[in-house]
């Protein structure tokens, strides 16, 4: 794979850089289908689909959004671009509530809830649509890694692969880091951007969302302590993060498996990888640039979203080994 050259070596400036960079989407070479997908009663997410001009695709590949993004946030739609150029039908998935979809669904969303994108992955399979890759960006990373473990042997009937980037495989560890100084800037981010569904969720679903809407929530940590945790039933945010952090299922990945992970992630401390779920499995391959920041990755030379053709090349280095 081709060598990560960072533009930008400090994390910040990497991962806030990589957040406003222009990136090459032309939708009007690949119309977008619109699909609203039932995926249990009462919540419907959406997806934006988009076909290669090829008559015979490669293959399918289902995209996950991270933390308050979106199917529209920005390594989403490069990574379309790079993949429908390459051959590839791409699914741009938004997790539940998120994209616009608020009202569409009885539920906040986890970052462990991973009964949606099954459902989406069963009905690809009815439809005899494949091969099937998943690719998960932070907390879709966490979603893709835990659902690829949970269904161990099973998912070689389904996928044939998931890659994860930039992925808090311990959610404790992680929300712990945003609280460091050199993170606030991120908590702040992430905590108004949360607060705010919270809102909006509030004045739907009532006594659904145990807050009242007045009492201050400062931090990710305590949004999922008071909220989040209890509205699917966790003890706390501790009893939420133990039982639904990726790196509890990463030993159960029985399908190939990519984890692209810079070092100096600000958010994510990379010593969570050398564990022995990630270093000791044989289908999962860790791929680890000293520098890049959170979903950063810009590189100093063409092209300059580096990430998105390490996937690409990924996926047809898998192709070919399995003889696709």
């Amino acid at each position: 794979m081709k060598r990560f050259v960072p533009l930008l070596p400090n994390p910040h400036l990497a991962t806030i850089a990589a957040n406003f960079w222009p990136r090459r989407f032309e939708e009007w070479r690949y119309p977008v289908e619109a699909k609203l997908f039932n995926t249990e009663r009462d919540v419907r997410i959406l997806a934006h689909i988009q076909r290669p001009r090829v008559e015979k695709p490669r293959g399918e590949v289902v995209l996950v959004h991270g933390l308050e993004g979106s199917s529209e946030s920005k390594y989403m739609l490069s990574l379309t671009q790079a993949l429908l150029e390459d051959g590839w039908v791409v699914h741009r998935t938004n997790i539940r509530s998120c994209g616009g979809t608020e009202f569409m669904c009885n539920t906040l969303y986890h970052a462990g809830l991973t009964t949606d994108l099954f459902a989406y992955l069963m009905d690809l399979d009815r439809q005899q649509r494949g091969p099937v890759y998943l690719v998960g960006f932070s907390l879709g990373g966490n979603q893709v890694l835990k659902l690829a473990g949970e269904m161990g042997d099973t998912a070689r009937r389904v996928l044939a692969g998931v890659c994860a980037v930039s992925v808090p495989i311990d959610l404790r560890a992680c929300c712990l880091s945003l609280n460091r100084w050199g993170n606030r800037v991120y908590q702040y981010w992430y905590t108004s951007a949360m607060v705010k569904r919270l809102r909006l969720r509030k004045k739907v679903l009532g006594d659904a969302i145990p807050w009242d809407g007045a009492a201050p929530l400062r931090s990710v940590y305590e949004i999922d302590d008071r909220v989040t945790g209890p509205a699917f039933g966790f003890r706390d945010a501790e009893h939420y993060y133990q039982t639904q952090s990726a790196q509890g299922f990463i030993g159960g990945i029985k399908v190939p498996c990519l984890i692209v992970q810079a070092q100096d992630d600000p958010m994510i401390p990379f010593e969570l990888f050398a564990q022995p779920a990630v270093r000791d499995n044989r289908n999962v391959r860790l791929l680890a640039p000293k520098r890049g920041g959170h979903l950063g990755f810009v590189a100093f030379n063409q092209p300059r979203i580096w990430v998105d053709t390490v996937i690409r090349d990924w996926f047809n280095e898998v192709g070919n080994n399995s003889g696709r």
